[in-house]
């Protein structure tokens, strides 16, 4: 993953080809400052407590969330976590037994333990810095809000095309869904990350077939999303989306081994699952019981449904701009235009099975598709490749 990530990093401004090398440094520069204020935008709420925060003396300049105590899922994420810390991590079969009784006195569900990835990094980070459970969940949502801005960089600098890097990177930065959910201790925001760094990665993979490291890298992704919550079925389906049309749209080379990669990920992460559950039986039942509980769940029933075009109005109220245009570029793009059309059907695909879900619908779900909606919009923007004029918007 690191070879993976160096390798890349090393053309992160390159990438956008540039024929008079002065301007180098000055995109860099630029690119370090979009970078700077994504990063504070998204830096804890905790740092800015009056009297109290390091950095109350510019608490004005720092975006503030309305909800200070917390909701009911970030207080079972701290649960689960104190449990790790109290039983230790050999003792999770017993947490989930304990949540599979539970879960069947209540009339509604609740999120289950088995989104193991998150929970066990905010119990690493408050035993290794001492912090309050609750806090530790907030700082890891607030760290890698921060990895999916820089991971945003990255993975346009590699999609080579001028530009890209810097607009895609500056909408990232500012991205109302993404602020959001770096000021909660909820998990979308942390699987955004593992859902775009394995987007990334098949995108790799397509682009140069049979990379020893791209592979590890795209399995090591797909594991962790599946590890970390249960949405990364929507991902996998996306992602078989895309390479079953790849023999017509042509994004790259479709290898044996990038196959096996895409089953052996998931794969991988249903064994840890069911190591962590202590078996078949645990896993099926817990699941079983979370999706079935929800649909008599009176917080889902009145927030999760609606029609299949619910998450295009949520997305039109927080995002207008972005949403229009990348709708824009869907109806625009050229054949030719492979990196725009990879994440067109990502969406689609994804979108498809997530607005079928009864009561499952919320814009926090959605946030994986920010990345792909922000680079959509340059495209509708910029000049496609062979293009002299930027095309007309409206």
């Amino acid at each position: 993953m690191l070879t993976a990530l160096s390798t890349a990093t090393s053309s992160l401004v390159l990438a956008d080809p540039m024929s008079a090398p002065r301007l180098f440094k000055p995109r860099l520069i630029i690119l370090a400052i979009i970078l700077a204020i994504g990063v504070f935008l998204r830096l804890p709420p905790e740092l800015f407590q009056p009297n109290t925060g390091p950095l109350h003396a510019i608490e004005s300049l720092h975006p503030r969330p309305d909800d200070q105590k917390g909701g009911y899922d970030e207080r079972l994420y701290e649960a689960y976590a104190k449990a790790i810390g109290t039983n230790g991590l050999t003792s999770y079969p017993d947490i989930v037994r304990a949540y599979i009784e539970k879960q069947k006195t209540l009339p509604g569900s609740i999120l289950p333990p088995l989104r193991f990835l998150y929970i066990f990094l905010a119990y690493l980070y408050h035993a290794l810095f001492s912090t309050p459970e609750r806090t530790a969940l907030h700082y890891l949502s607030s760290i890698f809000s921060m990895l999916t801005l820089l991971l945003s960089a990255v993975f346009a600098s590699r999609l080579g095309r001028a530009g890209y890097t810097l607009g895609v990177t500056s909408l990232m930065a500012v991205a109302p869904t993404q602020l959001h959910m770096s000021q909660h201790g909820l998990i979308d925001g942390f699987f955004t990350f593992w859902a775009i760094l394995a987007l990334w990665s098949l995108w790799e993979n397509l682009r140069s077939p049979r990379d020893w490291r791209w592979l590890t890298l795209y399995v090591f992704a797909l594991c962790a999303c599946v590890i970390t919550k249960e949405n990364a079925f929507f991902v996998w389906v996306a992602f078989i989306g895309i390479i079953a049309a790849n023999r017509w749209l042509a994004f790259g080379v479709v290898t044996r081994e990038m196959i096996i990669a895409t089953v052996l990920g998931s794969l991988l992460g249903v064994v840890i699952l069911l190591i962590l559950a202590g078996g078949v039986g645990s896993l099926i039942e817990t699941y079983t019981l979370s999706v079935g509980k929800n649909y008599t769940l009176d917080y889902a029933i009145q927030t999760g449904d609606g029609p299949w075009y619910r998450y295009l109005v949520d997305l039109l109220l927080v995002s207008p701009v972005v949403l229009l245009l990348a709708i824009g570029a869907g109806f625009t793009i050229r054949r030719e235009q492979k990196a725009e059309w990879f994440f067109v059907l990502f969406i689609a695909v994804s979108y498809l099975v997530m607005c079928n879900i009864k009561y499952g619908m919320n814009l926090r779900y959605a946030n994986m598709w920010d990345l792909p909606l922000r680079v959509l919009a340059l495209a509708r923007c910029y000049p496609s490749p062979g293009c002299s004029r930027v095309p007309r918007i409206g």
